[in-house]
């Protein structure tokens, strides 16, 4: 069985994309399809996106937990993911929390 030529490996790969909530003008799905006509498309190109969707990184080298949570400040990635998370929903923190740096 001959496999898939490269641009429909890599439409695939953006189809199953997800939606970025916090840049809904800049989509990787948008940009990957682009990619998938371009005529000098290289089978490591399709093998990183691939390896992106699949967040082999992060599952080859997991963060420690010093590493996520410093001495200096052990809640802020914590804290940023639950702004993240928030915001991607619409909701902000109120004015006097930022004012008095309040989490």
């Amino acid at each position: 069985m001959v496999p898939p030529p490269l641009g429909v490996q890599l439409q695939k790969i953006a189809k199953a994309w997800k939606f970025d909530p916090l840049r809904p003008t800049y989509q990787m799905e948008t940009f990957l399809a682009s990619l998938a006509k371009h005529p000098n498309l290289t089978p490591e190109a399709v093998k990183a996106a691939d390896a992106l969707k699949n967040n082999v990184a992060a599952q080859k080298w997991p963060i420690t937990e010093k590493l996520s949570s410093p001495a200096s400040m052990p809640l802020y990635y914590s804290r940023l993911l639950e702004g993240v998370e928030k915001s991607s929903k619409g909701i902000g923190r109120p004015w006097w929390k930022i004012f008095f740096n309040i989490w």
